[in-house]
Order: C-alpha cells, then structure tokens, then sequence
C-alpha cells in the first residue's frame, strides 16, 4: 500500500506518517484542520493532536471497560482464561507495589495499573500495519471534510506523541509533589532539597552551600518527568518509524522483517510500559519517605 499511496517519494511517505492530524486556530482566527506542517506551526498554543487525544481516550475508556466487566463477572467458580489474564495482571502490579512503595496510599496501586494497562494498550496500536487505519482515516474524513486525502494525517500511536507522553509524567509529576508536601510539609520538603547531598555540621558551611545544593537537587527533582516522557516517546517513536521504513520495501520483504520485527516489539512495548510503571512507584515512594 506504500507504494500506491499516491506515488509518494520516500521521504514524503515517512513524513505523512509521522505527522498528527492537528487542529487549531490560524492566525486569521478561523479553525481548521492543518493540512501541512506549516499550518500545524502557525496554530501555536491552540493546536490539538485530535488523533492522539483520540485515541489515547479510547484505550483508556476500553481499559476500564474490560476490567469493569472482568469484575462484575467475578466468582468464586472456575475462572475464564480472560478473568485469570486480568487477574495476573493485577497480581503483577500488586506485588511490583508492595515490594516497591514503603509508603502508605490507597492510591498508588490502582495507579500503578491504570497506568501499566494504559500504556501497554497505546504501546500496542504499533503492531496494527502502519498503512490499515491511517488510509482508512484519510479517505472517510477527507470525504467528510472536503479535504483531499494527501492533506489528512492520522497517527494511531498516543505513545509517539510527546504531548501524550510529557502530559502523563507531568500528572506523575504533580503527585510526587503532593506526596512530598503531605508527609514532609513545605518546610521538609524545602529543607530535603536545601541540605542535601551536601550537610555539613558546621553552620556558616552548611548556609553557603544552601545554593549549591538547590541547583544539583532541583535538576535532579526536575529531570525525572522530562526522563519519564521522553524515554517512553523516544523507544516508541523508534519502534514506529522501523515499521514506516519496513513498509516502504516491496512487499515480500516487507512480511520477511515485519513479523520478526513485530515479535520482538512486543517486548519492547510490555517493558516500556513496565519501566514507566516502576519509576512512578519508585518516585512516589521516595516523596512519601521522611529523611
């Protein structure tokens, strides 16, 4: 399908899949879809990624279907082989917190899941083929729309999207602020960042270098959900522009190296979300601990 797709140059074809489906307000106040890059630019502040919102709403809503319906079908009986999948599942994350969260909360395990099931879930949009869902989009909305169909991007991975990604550690972020606050109180927690790692005894030291550990602690504070973020966006944003360049080899060779590729990505999508999942534990834990 790539190389039907309009008869698009390879550089054109990598670009029309990396691009979201943006929608925004031009600088002439009127709001519209973006149908080039250039416009996406001009929206600025007001550009919305419809497509990784979307999508990323989607998943969640069908996350907390399955698990609401695993729940309410729940008994005592013999399990299916979906409830007992659910079920390990929730096993897993259970034990990753307690093994891992030396607080205490009712909310970090459901958080710990939510999240872990989330991300798996727009992790996985990878495997569908790159060109199903996006031609798909593009011949429906353009029809819709009375937009021609070159001019329709449509990305089906939330987790390649740094908003989505940078939005979810900014949440992980606001919490691990909260629970920083609630167990040590404003005074702990400024004092945590002032008087470490350096702590001399003595007094006019300790003052002096009051400065020098502000800066060392509040760029170590401040990287972990730029680190969050990023390294969910930058392992599947290379996952995802594999699959692009796979599919622009003819079509024989396309299934000789999508499917192995594809099987091992499947690794690669389960530790991404697993890693976001424990740094989270691992952050909320060290708010929730008093020096």
């Amino acid at each position: 399908m790539a190389a039907e797709e309009h008869a698009l140059t390879s550089t054109e074809y990598i670009k029309h899949h990396l691009t979201n489906m943006t929608y925004g307000k031009m600088p002439d106040g009127t709001w519209k879809l973006a149908e080039n890059g250039a416009e996406a630019q001009q929206m600025g502040f007001t550009a919305i990624h419809l497509d990784s919102m979307g999508w990323s709403i989607a998943l969640g809503v069908i996350f907390c279907l399955l698990f609401w319906i695993v729940a309410k079908a729940a008994n005592a009986g013999v399990p299916t082989k979906f409830q007992s999948a659910i079920e390990m599942i929730i096993e897993f994350v259970d034990s990753s917190v307690r093994d891992t969260f030396h607080g205490k909360s009712r909310l970090i395990a459901p958080l710990a899941l939510t999240i872990f099931v989330w991300i798996f879930l727009m992790n996985a949009m990878d495997l569908i083929p790159v060109d199903f869902i996006p031609y798909v989009a593009q011949h429906v909305i353009g029809s819709a729309m009375g937009i021609d169909p070159h001019h329709v991007y449509f990305k089906i991975v939330p987790s390649t999207d740094p908003n989505i990604t940078l939005g979810m550690s900014l949440s992980v972020f606001a919490l691990i602020l909260f629970y920083s606050i609630r167990e040590k109180g404003i005074g702990g927690f400024v004092g945590e960042l002032a008087l470490n790692p350096f702590n001399p005894s003595n007094p006019v030291a300790k003052a002096l270098l009051i400065p020098v550990n502000l800066i060392l602690e509040l760029v170590t504070f401040l990287a972990r959900p730029v680190s969050l973020a990023l390294r969910l966006f930058g392992n599947m944003y290379a996952g995802e522009l594999i699959f692009i360049l796979i599919a622009l080899l003819p079509f024989w060779i396309q299934w000789a190296l999508s499917v192995p590729w594809a099987i091992f990505h499947i690794l690669v999508i389960t530790l991404q979300a697993f890693i976001f999942m424990m740094l989270t534990i691992v952050y909320l834990s060290m708010a929730s601990e008093k020096h």
